[in-house]
């Protein structure tokens, strides 16, 4: 909506520009623009945005930059312009009208009933369509006074006999007169009696009132309801009332609006004559504001929800009525079907109610309908396969013949489809070649398997590794199954194991198996590459498979172009998870032709997997800290390897990250980090170089900022902790530099949040500067494993330049202290300690400042 209001210094501002923007040669009478000011102050609906005009006005005049303007006319637009401007509201308008005779429009409820009758029926037309569908179209909003004078006649012919119908078009398109007091019955009539709502909020200016809209708690006759469909035609003719009427109902969900944008009226308007002059400026005195949005329909006008021109308006709302009156049976009939088929049984009661508690108020289409459905489904069950769509063309959905798929009983015609349907072959470095690109089903049982054994299994037994091809593979036969599965049409689960005998020889899961993918693998194939790794047997190579499944069935709903995809079997890995399509992601993505020669390139980065896997475990029992966890985690890792779990690593940047996420699983230690170089990376204990004069400088500006703050505090941030040799070697620089400039504060701010690293050797000598000479703190205990010894870390007893002393624990000021030669009272001590009472007397971290004398040097004492 646009915003009326405006801040409270501009109004003058643009008024003085209006003021001093008048053309020369003029007859501009300055009286002429205060009594208008004056008006507006008295009537304009929005006061708030006229402080400081009146004086405003007067100060321009005073100024003498106000010319004259002989056109009264031209001055009228000018003035229009000016306060149109500076509000911000078109509606205000100067006119120069010499002629203008002021027209009383007849109050309406003092007319005799014979002309309010004749007045309702040339405004009120009722129909009754096809489809019990009613059609009332009102010109005039009728006010609260002459509906009380017709309340019988307004029943019986218009209200009780829209009651009856099943939907309702309410036609305000050539609306343009009524009163805002008849907005409440007709809002009221189209809503449930309890509880009521605030509808509007009506303020008018001359009176200085506010009333409010208040749907009523009962009416004559029969209300409409909130249930049946309620469609709102509209045009840019509509206004005033009729538009309250269309925004509330609008914002209340309770219609749809189609037709055009409404011309954006107001409440009241009235055309004031400015003094004696025959200027006359039009202002509205009321305005509207809706406790539902916070806006208004006032200027910026009704917007529909369904965009259409006026005179198509009728014929779109029973297109649209016919659409909406199939919502119920939709819903019903998804229902149905997941209630029936849906795989998940546990998520179905949940998706029944979201479904009967959808909010659908808005539906304008079928494929709204669609879209909107979908989305709540895919919302709860978080399932790709449970698909609501609109079919635009209403297809018939097909379904293959899945004879297509059986092998016949014949055994000379089952030989001549295996050799046409699966090829063999022996690629270089003895790596087996097997392609095929059905599924199939067989009658011919355990003759097959033999012929299978001997045209198949024979001629590949031997090769170190096997790529199985199921680039082409759309899969196919549907009941060619590789999981646990739960099958809705049956209510069964079912388990698929590994056979305890085949026919002809088995293939060691301890080779290599590769599988090749591609974006035409689907359904079937799709589920074996999808078992072959998630039972970590062999390695997936190639592209993203289609998320093809062969176990879902469409639903057309009757009537309609909206259909139902649902999954009617789950598949259950071994690790209990369901798989949900969406594709296979191979554990190598390349390009479909590139596949086979990308696998051998992985064969043989898998040929010295094994040795790499126990040497990281090796490397980790000689070198890790904690010697116990360091076995574990090299047994677990050997375990892994044996289990396939590092099938999935292609190349040794995987085999890092593999490794990294294994290390720090198993070992709780997010310090463990496998990573590959090209070169061998530096030594962490190099001993580091120690700079000159000249680079100390750089470096103390580089690493280093120090500040004081307001209140004596020190601050001093480093972003790196350097070697302990360099801090000694550069030890008078930095006292100089750094050190000296706020050990005398009062208190000190360390600043380490952008501290990323550095060498620990200088933490010793930094903890020194805030402790007691004697006896030395301990600050931990270091345990290397490389020689299997524990050092004991403890401050320094010496070190250059003045030291902080931090004493914490409860201080009596009589009370003498250890270590201290000489004392005195900070001057600000009572100050200081009635600044620390919040925190406790009694705990023991309270800390008072001092000024103490230790060693004949000065300290200061702070809380860190």
């Amino acid at each position: 909506m646009k915003t009326l209001a405006m801040a409270p210094h501009t109004p003058p501002l643009v008024l003085m520009l209006l003021l001093c923007t008048l053309p020369v040669n003029s007859s501009f009478q300055p009286a002429l623009v205060l009594e208008m000011a004056k008006i507006l102050l008295e009537n304009y609906c929005f006061p708030e945005n006229l402080v400081g005009m009146q004086e405003a006005i007067q100060q321009a005049i005073n100024s003498g930059e106000i010319l004259q303007i002989s056109d009264r006319k031209t001055l009228a637009a000018v003035l229009t312009v000016g306060v149109q401007g500076a509000l911000n509201d078109p509606r205000l308008m100067v006119s120069y009208e010499s002629n203008f005779v002021p027209v009383m429009p007849p109050m309406l409820p003092s007319l005799p009933i014979e002309r309010l009758i004749w007045l309702v029926r040339n405004s009120v037309k009722l129909e009754i369509l096809d489809n019990n569908i009613g059609y009332l179209r009102i010109d005039r909003i009728i006010g609260e006074e002459i509906a009380a004078k017709l309340g019988s006649l307004l029943r019986d012919n218009i209200w009780d006999k829209v009651a009856q119908t099943s939907s309702l078009i309410f036609d305000l398109r050539y609306s343009t007169a009524g009163e805002l007091s008849g907005v409440p019955f007709i809002i009221s009539y189209f809503s449930d009696p309890e509880p009521l709502i605030h509808i509007d909020t009506v303020y008018d200016r001359p009176s200085n009132t506010t009333r409010e809209l208040w749907t009523m708690p009962s009416i004559i006759g029969e209300k409409y309801g909130k249930k049946k469909d309620l469609i709102i035609l509209t045009s840019k003719r509509t206004v005033g009332a009729a538009e309250a009427v269309a925004y509330t109902l609008k914002n209340l969900k309770r219609a749809i609006i189609l037709g055009e944008r409404t011309a954006g009226g107001s409440v009241k308007v009235k055309k004031i004559r400015i003094a004696q002059s025959e200027f006359y400026i039009t202002v509205p005195v009321a305005r509207s504001v809706s406790p539902i949005t916070g806006q208004s329909w006032e200027v910026s006008g009704v917007s529909p929800t369904v965009n259409i021109i006026a005179k198509e308006a009728v014929t779109k709302a029973k297109s649209l009525l016919a659409v909406r009156s199939t919502i119920p049976k939709v819903v019903q009939s998804i229902s149905d079907i997941i209630r029936r088929y849906y795989a998940f049984t546990d998520r179905v009661s949940a998706l029944l109610h979201r479904l009967q508690s959808a909010d659908l108020f808005s539906v304008v289409s079928e494929e709204d309908l669609a879209v909107r459905l979908n989305h709540d489904l895919q919302t709860v069950s978080e399932d790709p396969r449970l698909i609501i769509k609109y079919m635009q063309d209403n297809a018939a959905i097909a379904e293959e013949d899945p004879e297509l798929y059986n092998i016949p009983d014949d055994m000379k015609l089952s030989r001549e489809l295996v050799d046409t349907m699966f090829k063999v072959e022996i690629l270089p470095h003895n790596t087996g070649y097997l392609r095929f690109d059905k599924f199939v089903k067989s009658s011919a049982g355990d003759k097959l398997e033999e012929l299978m054994a001997k045209k198949v299994w024979e001629p590949l037994k031997d090769t170190g590794n096997l790529i199985i091809d199921l680039r082409y593979n759309t899969g196919r036969f549907p009941e060619a199954n590789f999981f646990t599965i739960y099958d809705s049409f049956q209510n069964t689960t079912t388990e698929y194991d590994s056979l305890p005998q085949i026919t002809g020889p088995s293939y060691s899961s301890k080779r290599g198996i590769y599988v090749l993918t591609s974006y035409y693998t689907a359904s079937v194939g799709e589920e074996f590459a999808y078992l072959i790794q998630s039972l970590h047997y062999g390695t997936v190579v190639g592209e993203i498979t289609s998320g093809t499944l062969m176990h879902s069935k469409t639903f057309q709903i009757e009537g309609t172009g909206i259909a139902i995809t649902v999954p009617f079997i789950n598949f259950l890995d071994n690790n209990g998870e369901c798989w949900l399509g969406g594709g296979v992601v191979p554990d190598a993505i390349v390009l479909a032709e590139e596949a086979v020669e990308y696998v051998h390139k992985i064969a043989d980065f898998h040929q010295g997997l094994q040795s790499l896997i126990e040497g990281t475990g090796q490397l980790l029992e000689q070198h890790y800290a904690i010697h116990e966890v360091a076995l574990e985690v090299s047994k677990v890792l050997v375990s892994k390897w044996a289990e396939g779990m590092y099938r999935s690593v292609v190349d040794i940047e995987s085999l890092a990250s593999q490794l990294t996420a294994d290390l720090q699983e198993t070992s709780g230690d997010h310090r463990l980090h496998v990573f590959y170089c090209d070169v061998e990376p530096d030594s962490l204990h190099n001993v580091p170089k120690i700079p000159t004069a000249e680079e100390v400088g750089y470096m103390i500006d580089a690493l280093f900022k120090i500040e004081l703050l307001p209140g004596n505090v020190g601050y001093l941030r480093f972003d790196m902790m350097a070697d302990v040799e360099v801090v000694k070697a550069t030890g008078p620089q930095l006292i100089k530099l750094v050190w000296n400039k706020i050990v005398n504060t009062d208190a000190l701010i360390i600043d380490m949040r952008y501290n990323t690293g550095g060498y620990s050797t200088a933490i010793p000598l930094l903890c020194t500067y805030f402790f007691n000479a004697e006896p030395l703190q301990h600050l931990y205990t270091v345990f290397d494993r490389t020689t299997t010894t524990m050092t004991e870390v403890m401050t320094l007893p010496q070190v250059r330049g003045s030291k902080v002393w931090v004493f914490q624990g409860r201080l009596h000021p009589h009370q003498s202290y250890d270590r201290v030669s000489s004392r005195s009272v900070h001057p600000h001590y009572e100050r200081s300690e009635q600044g620390y009472d919040h925190w406790g007397t009694n705990d023991w971290r309270v800390s008072i400042k001092w000024n103490l004398s230790y060693q004949g040097q000065r300290h200061v004492c702070f809380h860190p």
